[in-house]
């Protein structure tokens, strides 16, 4: 089988990781990316060792780029004629409009958390509901910390079924750089139930969930408490050892160090990953407990990269190119570095 060809619209944060989240996969070839104007990021690719293709959305763009030395290889519609699927990581509200085109050109698309679920056929997570993808034409992902969380939920949910779930989130106000957030010395509070929350219950129907929602000035990672009810009785030892083999959740020590969300990021970023990026959700082992017969447990959600796997999960479903999802799936973690476990 030929090599999937991928395209990726929209340079900034999740973009920049969808890029090279593809080039990992040895059974997909990225035909390049496709941005607006020369920003920090486009600035970055080029002035490193391997930059990817460079298409803009309008030939009246090329000009800004030519201006710093940055070739265009040809606008959106001719990167269109190249592909088979497009991951879109533009501002929210702009992938409903481009969708049009890649209806146009007759491409699957896949869409970030901050599109209105309308966007596409499937709101989609790689474990949760692998199944409902397969062979959509238009998926939408959701949002970073949802994402994180339905990993740990779906987790306990396959070993002994999930009744019900309380989650709240610790959220990071801004992704670092952001400074017109301009949240200071504040946490700022939503109404409840947060649309988290009301997205795990779209994803996994069987379950039912309420949340809170806290923003706080901080830009490494969201922390996120949950209180599970189980339909079966779990221990402490039984969970943690099934969060342990999960390939995209890694079980940390406060002991150890891993006691806030910087020590995650300067974990990541000592350890050597590019723009000290974590795939992985982290759980903090000494914060999982019983309340009764239900379960308590606090995470981490690394918000720039933990999308990744999940979105490249939905271009094997939506071609289909696996239709097996625990396949699909170890291919995924295996292509990112996460082994090949499901």
């Amino acid at each position: 089988m030929s090599k999937i060809k991928v395209l990726v619209v929209g340079y900034g944060v999740i973009g920049q990781r969808l890029a090279d989240g593809v080039a990992l996969q040895e059974d997909m070839e990225l035909v390049g990316i496709v941005d607006v104007a020369p920003t920090l990021s486009i600035r970055a690719m080029f002035d490193s060792n391997n930059p990817f293709n460079l298409f803009v959305f309008d030939d009246s763009q090329k000009s800004l780029f030519e201006a710093e030395n940055m070739p265009v290889k040809g606008n959106i519609r001719d990167a269109l004629s190249e592909v088979d699927i497009v991951l879109d990581a533009t501002p929210a509200g702009v992938g409903l409009k481009n969708k049009e085109l890649y209806k146009d050109a007759k491409v699957k698309a896949i869409f970030q958390g901050g599109e209105k679920n309308d966007v596409a056929d499937v709101f989609f997570h790689g474990y949760a509901n692998y199944d409902k993808g397969i062979g959509k034409d238009y998926l939408k992902l959701t949002s970073c910390n949802t994402t994180g969380f339905i990993r740990a939920v779906d987790c306990i949910d396959k070993a002994v079924g999930v009744e019900r779930v309380v989650v709240t989130i610790i959220r990071r106000v801004a992704d670092p750089g952001d400074t017109h957030r301009g949240l200071v010395d504040v946490a700022q509070v939503e109404k409840v139930p947060n649309h988290q929350a009301k997205d795990l219950m779209l994803i996994m129907p069987h379950i039912e969930a309420t949340g809170a929602l806290v923003h706080v000035p901080t830009t490494h990672g969201h922390i996120i408490t949950l209180l599970v009810t189980p339909k079966k009785k779990i221990s402490v030892d039984e969970a943690i050892s099934l969060f342990e083999v999960h390939p995209r959740v890694k079980v940390v020590d406060i002991a150890k160090g891993f006691n806030s969300n910087t020590a995650l990021f300067r974990y990541a970023r000592d350890k050597g990953n590019k723009r000290a990026d974590m795939y992985e959700i982290a759980l903090f082992r000494e914060m999982v407990a019983l309340s009764g017969d239900n379960l308590f447990f606090t995470i981490s959600v690394p918000q720039e990269a933990v999308v990744i796997p999940e979105t490249i999960d939905g271009i094997r479903a939506a071609i289909p190119m696996q239709t097996d999802q625990k396949k699909a799936l170890m291919l995924t973690n295996k292509y990112l570095g996460m082994g090949e476990r499901f």
